[in-house]
């Protein structure tokens, strides 16, 4: 390290007088010590103040710029020797230097830059100052297409420098989005599949610009899906399909990618996936099989993409999915009912599913869970028949189903999972309201459902009041003789004289409870509680409500009281 003294003292005379020969040998001294140890020798760097004199050794006449640009690039593995190289002005000479024809130069320049960058805002702002952004973008796509070894090498600095540049940073991410980053990359990726280096920086520059939204547009008028699914089918190791899921999961958040990702055979990639591995119990291979079936969910948020693997019912795709249900892998029957709940977004294919016995499915999948309460698995396959339920039709045949209906009312009683009891209470209050049948009422009211409904009335979510009273407005209009002993011993009248009379109920809850007053009239036991209850005082204050529809509605139920009494 001595020696090292002496080069610097030497260095510092010849690179002002720039004598060729000395200089080459000083750099090479340097550059020898650098790779013998790094740390102890850049800070002597820093101490000698030789910094400031390399800027004058980086124009392009000079002969020796690609060492010296070597020299910061190694200097600049050190995260204290980032902003010394910003405060030696060496940035927009680097820059400059990115303009010429010679490899060796662009290799070590896109070095040197790429580490200066590194997790060093100061570095960042002065690249993006001096404009060396767009200048090596422009370089990715001049030499996007030649394929020899050290130019691919050159590509992956210039691709790992870009990186550096924008990573965590919205603004700069943005800036390379603007530049027309991304065709490129898709194309780099596309024609250097062979070069694994290249590749892993392609993935990493896709996963991070991935998580800007103004990015997925620009990835869909690409053809980043077919490329990304060829190069899945080929990996065999498990780092590298976790790397490609990372780019995957954020990509298929947008639709037309989720299409284009179906239409590029990523789905029958993924269910070999699960096929391989549901029966492993290495943690790479549950990992896997997590992250592929939630990935084949996801692709099922997407209408079109749902659409085209639901192919009627008969694609195979959901017939595999299907199988995933009653498996015995708990993340398989979490994705399968994920899966039946996404595919039940459209009428036509609630009808169908219904019609093919998926009821049963899900209920066997929610008796085999409540002995040990997985509680994510069953409010999965309780929201899977809430979707369900949508359609009249769908709802009928459900809430006609009396074992489908004895176990809700069961499950509204699971006061240890509030999610599974509230989703149940959901699930009754749904039948009701999309079916309007009179049949599903009374299979309901012989259950012993409406004291749940009554309760829900209660709940703190407004939402579910509010699904609840719809739900019992239609069972006193449609069934009222059925239900009226019920509706007496579930004390609804005393409820909804309480939401009335209470100031920080919902005007939708003031004014369907109204509605239910009304409907109620017409049974002699709860007419007679109405009229003990003084309902009037409460409901002639709601005439002068803020809330139009309250005001109008209690105008018409101070008249029906009035008449009735």
């Amino acid at each position: 390290m001595d020696n090292l003294s002496d080069t610097l003292k030497k260095l510092k005379i010849t690179a002002v007088d720039k004598t060729e020969d000395s200089l080459e040998g000083c750099l090479d001294c340097l550059l020898q010590a650098l790779a013998q140890n790094n740390t102890e020798t850049s800070e002597k760097i820093q101490a000698s103040g030789i910094l400031q004199l390399f800027a004058s050794l980086l124009t392009p006449q000079s002969s020796c710029k690609a060492k010296v640009a070597n020299i910061i690039a190694e200097v600049a593995k050190n995260e204290f020797m980032r902003i010394p190289c910003v405060d030696a002005g060496l940035i927009s000479p680097l820059v400059q230097l990115l303009n010429s024809k010679d490899q060796e130069v662009l290799l070590q320049t896109g070095r040197a830059l790429g580490n200066i960058c590194y997790d060093s805002h100061e570095g960042r702002s002065a690249v993006d100052q001096a404009g060396g952004a767009q200048i090596v973008i422009d370089h990715l796509r001049s030499l996007c297409s030649i394929t020899d070894p050290a130019n691919e090498k050159l590509l992956t600095v210039f691709c790992g420098m870009l990186m550096n540049y924008s990573n965590e940073n919205d603004s700069l991410q943005a800036q390379l989005i603007n530049m027309g980053v991304i065709p490129t990359l898709v194309k780099l990726l596309g024609i250097h599949c062979q070069n694994a280096a290249l590749t892993e920086m392609c993935l990493v520059a896709f996963g991070n610009l991935a998580e800007l939204e103004s990015s997925k547009e620009q990835f869909a008028s690409t053809n980043i899906a077919e490329e990304l699914v060829k190069l899945f089918k080929k990996q065999i190791e498990h780092d590298k399909r976790e790397m490609i899921f990372e780019v995957l999961a954020p990509l298929a958040e947008n639709d037309a990618i989720k299409l284009q990702l179906v239409e590029a055979g990523l789905v029958e990639c993924l269910l070999e996936i699960v096929q391989q591995k549901v029966d492993s119990d290495k943690e790479d291979d549950i990992t896997e099989l997590k992250t592929g079936s939630d990935l084949m969910v996801l692709l099922l948020l997407g209408d079109e993409s749902m659409q085209k693997l639901f192919e009627g019912g008969k694609g195979s795709v959901f017939q595999r999915v299907l199988s995933w249900i009653p498996s015995n892998n708990h993340q398989l029957q979490l994705a399968g009912a994920l899966a039946i709940a996404n595919f039940a977004r459209n009428d036509a294919n609630c009808i169908h599913m219904v019609d093919n016995g998926i009821v049963e499915k899900l209920m066997d999948l929610l008796d085999r869970h409540v002995e040990d309460g997985n509680v994510t698995v069953q409010h999965a396959a309780l929201s899977a028949l809430r979707n369900l339920a949508i359609p009249a039709e769908a709802a009928e045949q459900l809430g006609k189903n009396v074992k489908l209906v004895e176990r809700l009312v069961e499950w509204c009683e699971a006061k240890d999972h509030a999610g599974v009891m509230g989703e149940s209470n959901r699930l009754l209050s749904a039948l009701i309201r999309h079916s309007k049948s009179k049949d599903v009422i009374k299979t309901i009211v012989q259950s012993g459902g409406i004291k749940h409904l009554v309760t829900m009335a209660t709940s703190e979510h407004v939402i579910m009041q509010n699904e609840a009273l719809v739900a019992l407005a239609l069972i006193a209009a449609l069934e009222l003789g059925t239900a009226e002993k019920d509706l007496e011993s579930a004390k609804l009248v005393q409820i909804l004289h309480r939401l009335l009379a209470d100031e920080r109920s919902a005007p939708e809850i003031k004014y369907n409870s109204m509605v239910l007053i009304c409907a109620l009239m017409g049974s002699e036991c709860l007419h007679k509680e109405v009229q003990d209850l003084a309902f009037l005082d409460v409901v002639s204050k709601l005439r002068s409500h803020e809330n139009k529809s309250v005001a109008q509605q209690a105008s018409l139920t101070e008249q029906r009281l009035t008449v009735e009494s």
